[in-house]
C-alpha cells in the first residue's frame, strides 16, 4: 500500500489552468444532500422490491440503509479531513495506491455516465406519454442538451438547478408522508385506519420468506446510489469541511424518514401483492388508494423531476471525477483544461455517452434500458468497498500524523468498518448467485479487473520513470 502522507486540501493536485470554482453555497449543499436521496430508484424501483419482499421491504431498506449510513460516515470522515473533487478516488489513491484511485474513479465515472443515459431515457418515456406521437430520441436529445449546457456554465448553475429540483422532491415526499401517516392513523377525511392488516395478512410480514427479503435488499441498495455526489460537490463550496460534516451527520434521519418511512406507509396502506404497486408504482398506487385526483400524473411529474435532477447531478459528478483523475495523471490530458472555474472538456466528455444514447434509443427503444442497467448493477458496491478499505488505512494514518483533522469520525472504528466490508461482500455474493443479477456482477467484475490492471500498469510505468 502507498505510504504517502495525506495531502492537505490546499496542496491537493489541480488541473492545469484555472482551479475549479467555489460557487456552491451552504444552502446548495444542504439541499443537494437532502434531495440526493430522493430519486427515481425510490419512486419506481421500489415497486419490484415490494412485490418480492412484501411488507418486509421495510426491513430490507432498513438493513441496506445501515450499510449506506456506515459508508457515508466513512466517506464523510475522509472528505472532512481532506476535501477533494475526486472524493473517494483521491482517498483510495492515497490509502492503497494510484491503481486503486484509477479503478474507483473510472468505475464511478462509468456508473454516472451510464446513469445519465438511463435517466434521459426514463424522462423521455414520461414525455412521450404526455405528448403521444413524439419520438423518444428527440426528448433524450433535448434533456441532454439542456443539462450539458447548464453544466458548461458556472458551478452555481448546477447548484441552483439542484436546489430547486431537490426542493420540489422534498416537498412531494413530505406531502406524501403527511397524507400517508394521516390515513394510517385514520385522520384523513374519507379514510379509515387499516391498522396492521396489510402488514400481517396475505402471507404475513415475510410472505416470500428470506429469499424474498434478500431480493428486496438488492433492490434497495440500487435505490441508495447517488449519495456520494455531495462529497464531490463540497470541494467547490465556500466551506467544504463544514459542508461535508453537516451533510453526513444528517444522513441517518434522511434514510430513516425518506426511505424506510415511506416504505412503511406504502405497505401499511396497500396489500403488498396489489397489482397497482408494480403497475402504477407504489407511490401513485397509494395516492390512488387515498382518492387523490390525477394521482398517476402527479407522480409522473415528480418522477420526471427526480430523473432530471439525477441527470444534472450525474453530469456534474462525472465531469468532476474525470477532472480529478486527469489532474492526477490518470486520464487524457486533453480533458484537464479548466476555464471559468469549470472543466468544460470533462463536461463534454462525460455527456458524450448520453448523446450516443440518442442514436441507441432510436435503434433499440425497447431493449436499451435493461441493457444499460445490467452494465452498472454492481459498480456502486465496488466503490463502497474501496471507500471502506481507504477509510481503514487513512484513519490509522490520520491518528498518527494529523488527529486534529478528524472532525467527523466513523463510529465503532475499526469494527464497523469491517462490518461494512462484510456487508458489501455479502450483497455481491447474493447478486452472483441470483439468476437475474449474475450478469451485472460478471460485467462489473470484468470492468473492475480491466481497470485495475490498466491502473497497475500505469503505476508501474510511472514508478520506473521516477
Amino acid at each position: 500500500m502507498s505510504q504517502s502522507t495525506i495531502t492537505p486540501p490546499e496542496l491537493r493536485p489541480s488541473a492545469p489552468g484555472s482551479p475549479l470554482g467555489s460557487g456552491l453555497k451552504q444552502r446548495h449543499l444542504s439541499m443537494i444532500a437532502l434531495g440526493g436521496v430522493i430519486g427515481a430508484g425510490l419512486f419506481v424501483g421500489s415497486g419490484a422490491g415490494i412485490a418480492a419482499a412484501g411488507p418486509s421491504i421495510v426491513l430490507a431498506y432498513a438493513v441496506s440503509g445501515v450499510l449506506v449510513l456506515f459508508v457515508m460516515r466513512m466517506l464523510g470522515e475522509m472528505s472532512a479531513a481532506d476535501p477533494a473533487s475526486g472524493s473517494f478516488s483521491v482517498h483510495a489513491e492515497r490509502a492503497i495506491g494510484p491503481w486503486a484511485g484509477f479503478t474507483a474513479g473510472w468505475m464511478f465515472w462509468t456508473l454516472l455516465c451510464v446513469g445519465v443515459a438511463i435517466e434521459a431515457i426514463g424522462a423521455a418515456h414520461i414525455m412521450t406519454g404526455w405528448f403521444p406521437g413524439t419520438p423518444s430520441w428527440l426528448w433524450v436529445l433535448v434533456f441532454m442538451a439542456l443539462f450539458c449546457g447548464s453544466n458548461l456554465g458556472a458551478v452555481r448553475n448546477f447548484g441552483e438547478f439542484e436546489f430547486w429540483f431537490a426542493a420540489l422532491k422534498i416537498g412531494a415526499i413530505g406531502l406524501f408522508l403527511t397524507l400517508g401517516v394521516l390515513a394510517v392513523l385514520g385522520l384523513l377525511p374519507g379514510t379509515s385506519s387499516p391498522g396492521a392488516a396489510n402488514l400481517l395478512h396475505d402471507g404475513g410480514f415475510l410472505p416470500n420468506g428470506v429469499d424474498g427479503l434478500l431480493v428486496g435488499v438488492l433492490a434497495s441498495v440500487v435505490a441508495y446510489g447517488g449519495l456520494e455526489t455531495v462529497t464531490i460537490a463540497a470541494a467547490e463550496s465556500d466551506d467544504p469541511v463544514r459542508g461535508v460534516a453537516k451533510a453526513v451527520r444528517t444522513t441517518m434521519w434522511r434514510i430513516a424518514i425518506v426511505y424506510v418511512g415511506s416504505m412503511l406507509v406504502v405497505v401499511t396502506l396497500l396489500p403488498w401483492n396489489d397489482p397497482s404497486v408494480t403497475g402504477q408504482g407504489p407511490y401513485a398506487a397509494a395516492l390512488d388508494h387515498l382518492g387523490i385526483p390525477a394521482a398517476g400524473q402527479i407522480m409522473n411529474a415528480v418522477i420526471l423531476i427526480a430523473l432530471l435532477s439525477a441527470m444534472n447531478a450525474n453530469i456534474y459528478g462525472s465531469s468532476r471525477m474525470a477532472h480529478s483523475l486527469v489532474s492526477r495523471g490518470q486520464g487524457p490530458k486533453a480533458l484537464g483544461k479548466v476555464s471559468g472555474g469549470v472543466p468544460r472538456r470533462a463536461v463534454l466528455a462525460s455527456s458524450g455517452f448520453g448523446f450516443v444514447t440518442v442514436l441507441l434509443s432510436y435503434w433499440y427503444p425497447d431493449t436499451l434500458f435493461a441493457w444499460l442497467l445490467n452494465m452498472v448493477g454492481g459498480v456502486i458496491l465496488i466503490v463502497w468497498g474501496f471507500i471502506a478499505v481507504s477509510q481503514f488505512v487513512l484513519r490509522r494514518r490520520l491518528e498518527r500524523v494529523a488527529p486534529e483533522k478528524l472532525t467527523v469520525r466513523m463510529w465503532g472504528f475499526p469494527y464497523l468498518t469491517w462490518v461494512s466490508l462484510a456487508g458489501v461482500a455479502g450483497v455481491l455474493v447474493l447478486m452472483a448467485v441470483g439468476e437475474d443479477t449474475r450478469s451485472q456482477v460478471l460485467f462489473t467484475g470484468g470492468l473492475a479487473v480491466a481497470l485495475a490492471a490498466t491502473g497497475y500498469l500505469m503505476q508501474r510505468r510511472a514508478a520506473r520513470r521516477n
